[in-house]
């Protein structure tokens, strides 16, 4: 049985790339879940909803646990963090805990897109052309999801101008892009601090992401040698294997 379920996460038969779409799938809905529940009171059918993600996220959890061959390393990971607080904010309202609002951590299970990125270079030329685009983007897209939580999360019951997740993802926005229309501010020290990460953060990871689009770090040019894809873009030999490289450039500026 053990065999079975790791070869479901590791291996490459289309069963597994099914399961592993799955699980990307379901963590694709959870997210929408948790946005689309932040416009709506919660009552017992959302309750309801919230038990079946938290025992399908535990039993899911709890196979990889089984599974693995280095539990210590697992257990002190980001996305393991991610995944015990959403187990605990989804299980809460059957023990009548007010921690539903951490369901907003559930966001981080973003961060498992990545490990499905070689399967995705693979299955869809887009990915594998544009890998460095895609990452980019899914940075920015995690971070943002993140920090729109941690606003949601932590003012929506003190503040009145955060009344939802699209309130909450308007300023982190407008915080990201240092465009500060000033119509919806955070409150108390805590909220101050979390504009200050959202501003220098952000700004950091969009502009990387304008850097990949308009100036990227490499080109893709096969070399007709060894087969190497990308280079520098100043690049005059193969890094791989010496040979000269004719890579079409305006040069470096």
């Amino acid at each position: 049985m053990r065999n079975t379920i790791r070869e479901l996460y590791v291996g490459e038969s289309d069963r597994a790339h099914r399961f592993r779409y799955a699980l990307l799938g379901f963590d694709i809905v959870t997210i929408l879940f948790v946005i689309v529940t932040s416009f709506t009171q919660h009552g017992p059918f959302v309750e309801t909803v919230d038990a079946v993600f938290g025992i399908v996220i535990l039993t899911e959890f709890g196979a990889r646990f089984w599974i693995s061959t280095n539990r210590l390393r697992l257990m002190t990971r980001i996305v393991t963090l991610a995944d015990l607080i959403a187990i605990v904010s989804f299980l809460a309202p059957l023990a009548g805990e007010g921690l539903g609002f951490l369901r907003v951590m559930r966001t981080l299970r973003l961060l498992h897109t990545y490990h499905l990125s070689q399967q995705l270079k693979r299955d869809f030329p887009y990915f594998r052309r544009n890998d460095d685009v895609v990452l980019a983007v899914l940075n920015l897209g995690v971070f943002i999801f993140i920090m729109t939580g941690l606003v949601y999360a932590t003012q929506y019951t003190v503040n009145p101008q955060i009344g939802n997740y699209a309130d909450a993802l308007y300023f982190t926005v407008t915080a990201l892009t240092t465009t500060g229309f000033g119509d919806i501010t955070l409150q108390g020290p805590w909220g101050r601090m979390i504009s200050v990460i959202v501003m220098i953060f952000g700004v950091t990871l969009f502009l990387r992401l304008v850097q990949v689009i308009l100036r990227p770090d490499k080109v893709r040019h096969e070399c007709q040698t060894c087969g190497l894809v990308l280079h520098d873009a100043d690049a005059v030999h193969c890094k791989h294997c010496g040979e000269v490289v004719h890579i079409k450039t305006e040069g470096q500026t």
